[in-house]
């Protein structure tokens, strides 16, 4: 049997019976096709993700230990290098250098002032809206989701509006494992080189700041590169959250909550969609630094592991049998696990929770222009995040779209 391929979870219309499949002729682990010849295992149980997750002396996250681009099967230029080869940072690290690395990173998240950024997104929120308000009908995902995140994100690190936008592209592009994903990683390393260069002439009450200073960041590079884990693993990540809670919203009458009367709200539809179609589906990767056993598989020595974030609401050893989500349940692995879980979940949940509430309340009438069933998602084998969400209302309330700004004090 040939290894299914990875973005076959991805681009499905219901992950469901690609899931259960999965589980049911391969166990938690299954092998899969990351290009055509390049395999790897997407490790779906939840003892064995924590085991992975938890064990970066036999698992690493370093990707120099995989085999596969060691030995040239994975070409230099592989439209997977830019999620699977080895970053020197924070990302490609274990032990003391990854703690060192982590912690400016946390110290930035730290200082994150969620009444602050929750009024910010707010404001950038209305002004997106206003821009489609008086049409009837909008794209949910290009003309909004797909924008908010680096719009305040890049306002925290400390990007002008149109550089967000600039880094917004570069990062479509580099996570997509499509052929333009090189020149995005590329235009995404510029942006942040002259962002860092500004901020060093001109310090300012922002986390590239406060980075440069960092004690613990010793080199240009190092300050780079922690800004660019910021921005890149909030930004696609929180898109994703925010587009496919929005989906539930629309077509699911338990989550229609303001839109239809339904009787399950905003922070019940982003626990579910975290539990079971989290932004991330399929995070790479880590490494086998000797052969060993994992889910009664046999793992060899430089094997690469993705981790199957959204396959794991599918072990019915770890929740017996019952449906995964349940109203509260946030249970999940959606954050990963171990020293490299996402330490940026409360601003991430700030972002979404607020854009969803925004858009929602401010458009009346809304509903999907399109059969549910009609959902494309976007390539790539990671993310499971719609391509277009069509929606047509009856009346657009942006509010204080062209209002005061966050902080003015009346």
């Amino acid at each position: 049997m040939n290894p299914l391929p990875l973005s076959a979870t991805t681009t499905c219309p219901d992950t469901r019976p690609v899931f259960d499949r999965l589980w049911r002729d391969h166990g938690p682990v299954a092998p899969v096709e990351l290009e055509p010849g390049v395999h790897a295992w997407l490790v779906m149980g939840y003892e064995e993700l924590k085991t992975i997750t938890g064990t970066p002396r036999l698992f690493s996250r370093d990707g120099r230990d995989w085999r596969a681009f060691r030995d040239g099967a994975v070409p230099p230029g592989s439209p997977l290098g830019p999620m699977m080869s080895f970053r020197d940072d924070v990302t490609g690290h274990d032990g003391d250098e990854h703690r060192r690395l982590r912690r400016p990173i946390e110290d930035a998240i730290a200082a994150v002032d969620h009444r602050r950024l929750r009024r910010t997104v707010e404001y950038l929120c209305r002004g997106l809206i206003g821009a489609f308000a008086g049409r009837g009908s909008a794209d949910l995902v290009a003309e909004y989701a797909a924008t908010v995140p680096l719009l305040a994100i890049g306002g925290l690190i400390g990007f002008a509006p149109r550089q967000s936008r600039e880094l917004r592209d570069a990062l479509r592009a580099r996570s997509g494992s499509g052929e333009d994903a090189r020149e995005g990683d590329r235009r995404f390393e510029a942006l942040l080189g002259g962002l860092l260069a500004e901020r060093r002439e001109r310090p300012a009450d922002d986390a590239a700041s406060l980075l440069l200073a960092h004690p613990d960041l010793r080199t240009e590079a190092e300050v780079r590169q922690s800004v660019a884990v910021l921005v890149s693993g909030g930004n696609h990540t929180t898109m994703s959250w925010i587009a496919q809670t929005l989906r539930l919203m629309l077509t699911d009458p338990r989550f229609a909550g303001r839109v239809r009367g339904g009787r399950l709200g905003i922070d019940d539809a982003l626990d579910e969609v975290l539990a079971i179609a989290p932004p991330m589906i399929n995070m790479p990767a880590r490494y086998a630094l000797r052969d060993t056993e994992l889910g009664g598989r046999a793992i060899a020595r430089g094997d690469a592991l993705v981790l199957g974030l959204a396959a794991v609401a599918h072990d019915v050893r770890a929740h017996a049998g019952s449906q995964f989500w349940q109203r509260g349940n946030r249970a999940h692995l959606a954050w990963s696990a171990g020293p490299h879980a996402c330490p940026a979940r409360d601003p991430a949940r700030t972002i979404a929770r607020t854009a969803v509430a925004t858009v929602l309340h401010a458009l009346r009438g809304v509903r999907l222009a399109i059969d549910p069933a009609d959902i494309e998602y976007e390539p790539s084998p990671w993310t499971r995040r719609p391509a277009r969400l069509p929606v047509t209302f009856t009346h657009a309330d942006p509010g204080g779209a062209h209002g005061r700004r966050p902080g003015h004090r009346p």
